[in-house]
């Protein structure tokens, strides 16, 4: 636990503190903007945000993630919430005990090192569900830069609502919110390294100030009362509490994927690793923190990652110092946001959600993998239809039926010896490889588990009755199976019946330590002992020419 600190160098304090100072210049608008996404006052933001840096700066094992309030977060808690009450009253609660909810589920799935299980949300249904979540958010804050509200429903509902409306908008609020995302955008282009959001937010709060907007019919920010954490436990029922527990799964999920994806990019680029159980662990003691602080659910954020590293930070001690400003800005500063436009914040999430459109991304599926492509696609349908959280079960849901036809379906390889080499090769990629004579050599590029053991019981029953001279023995390459269950072993001895009656004999070649153990208890070691077990591919196809195997 912050092993980090004891080794610190007094030589790396410049670049994080000035690293520091651009997140915090970030955190600040956008802490504000993702509190409305989440459906929270903006001062919640402020109780969360120091809490949540200083927990992942303490357990968290990257140097460059920062974490806090992000869009896919904020959406994710705000239809969490709402699936539970739609009072506004209940909100900041129902937030609150969301984020210790996801909080004890990534601690709990860190301590029972279960990391791994992200590897099966596939990166199509990722891109798909951060596509149609995008396009959801944008049309959420459509409404700020038009003057109107979207209302209630999915994607399509929102969007109509704001067409039908369009007699109601208010062409001034749009002037701001238009000119507040083509500034962004400008200076991103132009200006990279400088705080975008904050500089936008800074002349949004002088010109509604300067010009009086709100008089002009622009909808502002409002009072924000002064933040400073103090812990709290939410205060809602044993049944709220029961009905949260099924959203927070979901939430998690993202919340870990997301931070995991980002720290890992930067541990690739850096020479360093990040181990994902205790990134878990970090990123649940990061929500558990903005829980019992009034916050919401938090994750890691790519913009304010890539920004510390881009201004020279190379440790967590970023995070601290970024806590350390936020904390001040909460406890003296948060009157200067209520002059603020609703279309000034509306811009800076747009924008801020903008680079979750991968178009390319889907491009490139539609030109070389048209099944991740649907995937893609069907996650996205998902959520523009049904909303965030079932459009994030049907990704979890195809990404899954993706592994399993992947996993249930290996090819079976015909093998042959290459000349010279003393290596078995597929003879498809291999022309020069040569089958052993009379002997059908079979390897399934894949573990065998209960889900493809009979398709490759059928495939190598196909391929010795397509072969023009019957074999007569089969060998079968088991070098890709690390464990045979009992399913895998009563499908083999099923095999090697159905081949027997047909006067060919099956050995097994490369069987592994832990399957030789559970072949051991299985009948189908007297079928094979003691002349049908192999070391090596070789050692079997010697055995049947030296008269060791069948005549």
């Amino acid at each position: 636990m912050a092993g980090w600190i004891r080794g610190y160098r007094r030589g790396l304090l410049r670049g994080d503190v000035l690293a520091g100072l651009t997140v915090w210049a970030l955190i600040v608008p956008e802490s504000v903007a993702y509190a409305e996404i989440a459906g929270v006052p903006p001062q919640n933001a402020f109780y969360a945000a120091p809490v949540a840096l200083a927990a992942y700066a303490l357990l968290g094992g990257s140097r460059f993630l920062v974490v806090g309030a992000t869009s896919a977060a904020a959406v994710l808690s705000a239809s969490t919430v709402n699936g539970v009450s739609g009072d506004p009253g209940a909100v900041v609660g129902l937030s609150a005990a969301l984020a210790v909810l996801v909080g004890g589920v990534l601690m709990a799935a860190g301590a029972a090192r279960l990391g791994f299980l992200t590897n099966f949300l596939a990166e199509p249904a990722l891109v798909g569900f951060l596509f149609g979540m995008a396009l959801t958010i944008m049309v959420r804050q459509a409404g700020k830069i038009v003057g109107v509200s979207s209302g209630e429903g999915d994607f399509f509902q929102r969007l109509a609502k704001l067409l039908s409306r369009a007699g109601d908008w208010s062409w001034t609020t749009i002037a701001v919110g238009v000119a507040a995302m083509v500034s962004l955008l400008l200076l991103e282009h132009v200006l990279p390294r400088l705080p975008a959001s904050l500089i936008v937010l800074a002349a949004g709060l002088i010109l509604s100030q300067a010009l009086d907007l709100r008089a002009h019919g622009v909808a502002t920010v409002g009072s924000v009362p002064a933040a400073v954490p103090v812990p709290h436990l939410p205060g809602i029922s044993s049944a709220d509490w029961a009905e949260l527990a099924g959203g927070s799964l979901g939430v998690a999920l993202v919340a870990f994927a997301e931070s995991y994806s980002i720290a890992g990019r930067f541990a690739r680029l850096h020479g360093d690793e990040v181990k994902a159980d205790r990134e878990m662990v970090a990123v649940g003691a990061a929500n558990l923190a903005a829980g019992l602080f009034r916050g919401f659910a938090v994750s890691g954020s790519a913009s304010r990652s890539a920004a510390a590293e881009g201004a020279g930070g190379r440790s967590p001690m970023v995070s601290l110092v970024a806590a350390g400003l936020v904390l001040l800005t909460g406890a003296f500063l948060t009157s200067l946001f209520t002059p603020l436009p609703e279309a000034v914040l509306g811009a800076i999430v747009i924008v801020a959600v903008r680079g979750f459109l991968r178009v390319g991304e889907l491009r490139r599926y539609a030109a070389h993998d048209r099944p991740s492509l649907w995937v893609a696609l069907t996650a996205l349908t998902g959520v523009l239809v049904f909303d965030l959280l079932p459009g994030l079960l049907l990704a979890v849901l195809m990404s899954l039926l993706l592994f399993i036809a992947y996993s249930s379906a290996p090819r079976v390889a015909v093998l042959g010896l290459l000349p010279g080499t003393g290596v078995w090769g597929d003879l498809r990629e291999h022309p020069r490889a040569v089958p052993a004579p009379g002997v059908l050599v079979a390897r399934p590029d894949g573990t065998l588990f209960f889900g493809n053991a009979a398709r490759v019981r059928t495939a190598v029953k196909d391929l010795v009755a397509a072969s023009e001279d019957p074999p007569r023995a089969v060998v079968v390459d088991l070098t890709a199976s690390y464990r045979l269950g009992l399913p895998v072993l009563d499908t083999l001895a099923d095999l090697a019946a159905d081949l027997d009656h047909q006067g060919v004999e099956l050995h097994l070649a490369r069987v592994r330590a832990g399957p030789t153990r559970a072949l051991s208890r299985h009948p189908l070691h007297a079928t094979l002992s003691p002349d049908r077990l192999h070391p090596t591919v070789t050692d079997a196809v010697n055995a049947l020419r030296d008269g060791r195997g069948p005549s």
